[in-house]
């Protein structure tokens, strides 16, 4: 297993050498260019060209070297609006709502139907968070969607981009399943100290049902579509809301939790004696495969261990701690860690019963219902947790607001 606790970039001063003559040199090489991309793409400049942008140079001096702090959240109706509850599962496999609620504490989850999409969902719950912080579009520099389940086999970030209208900012999809929010939010911190970034949106969304075996009682009770979404800011040192973090990955648990590729056509293979096959199958994703107990066993005995180290980065203990959000995937793993940390039940963060395992989503949207209902308040320390398939795992100390 492997730690990443930081990334070390150069000195401050190092970045803020800015010379005049290649600063002019720069915006006048990237006009070029824009010429050159509406000539060859679309004969003509304006938003409907690819590439074309509404200005050619950034409209701030980056700045390194900074914190960063939540300023808002989003997810609100970012749920699909077909809800399954417990006693429809049981319609279709051997279950009852008694069973599947007190294994796991889950009563209802949301799917995907119709014309719903995931980045329809990313999109509202992106929305919520700029109108919460007062952020508008063109001030976001960098959009990081953490998904599993995109809607495009090469991501939405792109798409989300667009259609949000952020003009100025660039996009990417981040794949770490069920830690995947986690680790987006400690990536925003990294563009934030060390690129010089000012407004950059998280974003955790993820439609696992679409790879749920629904005559499986072991997966099929667990998991629900849903997305997430904060606005991550540069602020002073002192303002600094990611106080601490921890990461980790372990490729001997993926036998635990997996969605291989499989050839759509496997059985007929087996005529050709082994001989190649050209061309190729078509090949899709197997349904989720999991092994419960063992995923059990990894998430309460790994997950406090990494709070324990973030909160030792970030110089706080246990005490300090008024809010303990965990990725919302069996509410008997809440519980536990929740014990092995001796943090009482007041002070957990739970919606799962309304909406199942909604791997990277889970966490922005448990922390956009709790700030909404105004139980989570401006300056309050949160230690959020992610952890599922890779196996991957990590933690954040975070000060909300």
């Amino acid at each position: 297993m492997a730690a990443a606790t930081g990334i070390v970039f150069p000195p401050a001063p190092f970045f803020r050498r800015i010379h005049t003559t290649r600063f002019r040199r720069t915006e006048r090489n990237v006009r070029l260019l824009e010429l050159r991309c509406g000539a060859a793409v679309g004969g003509g400049l304006d938003d409907h060209v690819v590439g074309a942008t509404s200005s050619s140079k950034r409209r701030i001096q980056r700045l390194v070297g900074m914190g960063s702090k939540l300023v808002g959240c989003g997810s609100g109706s970012a749920v699909p609006k077909h809800m399954i509850s417990n006693d429809v599962l049981a319609q279709l496999v051997e279950t009852s709502d008694e069973w599947i609620s007190v294994r796991t504490g889950i009563r209802n989850r949301r799917v995907l139907t119709g014309d719903e999409t995931l980045n329809g969902l990313a999109l509202e719950a992106a929305n919520g968070a700029l109108q919460m912080a007062g952020v508008v579009a063109h001030d976001v520099d960098l959009i990081i969607m953490c998904t599993s389940t995109p809607d495009d086999l090469f991501g939405g970030g792109c798409q989300i981009q667009s259609d949000l209208g952020c003009r100025n900012a660039w996009a990417f999809d981040i794949t770490a399943a069920c830690s995947g929010f986690i680790v987006g939010l400690v990536t925003a911190t990294r563009f934030i100290k060390g690129g010089g970034y000012q407004n950059i949106l998280v974003i955790g969304a993820d439609a696992l049902s679409r790879y749920v075996d629904w005559t499986d009682r072991g997966t099929c009770i667990l998991f629900g579509d849903a997305a997430g979404a904060v606005l991550v800011q540069a602020c002073s040192a002192d303002e600094d809301g990611i106080l601490g973090f921890d990461l980790h990955s372990d490729g001997h648990g993926q036998r635990y939790l997996n969605a291989t590729t499989k050839d759509s056509e496997t059985e007929n293979n087996l005529s050709t004696n082994g001989a190649a096959i050209f061309p190729p199958r078509k090949a899709t994703y197997s349904c989720i495969q999991m092994n419960g107990k063992e995923v059990f066993r990894f998430a309460v005995r790994c997950v406090p261990q990494s709070i324990e180290t973030a909160l030792e980065e970030a110089g706080f203990t246990f005490s300090s701690i008024d809010w303990l959000l965990l990725h919302q995937a069996n509410q008997r793993i809440i519980d536990a860690v929740a014990t092995r940390l001796q943090i009482p039940p007041e002070k957990i963060i739970s919606n799962l019963a309304n909406y199942g395992n909604t791997s990277a989503a889970s966490i922005p949207l448990a922390l956009d219902e709790a700030v909404r209902a105004g139980k989570v308040k401006a300056g309050d320390m949160i230690a959020a947790s992610g952890f599922g398939a890779g196996l991957t795992w990590g933690s954040a100390i975070l000060r909300w607001g």
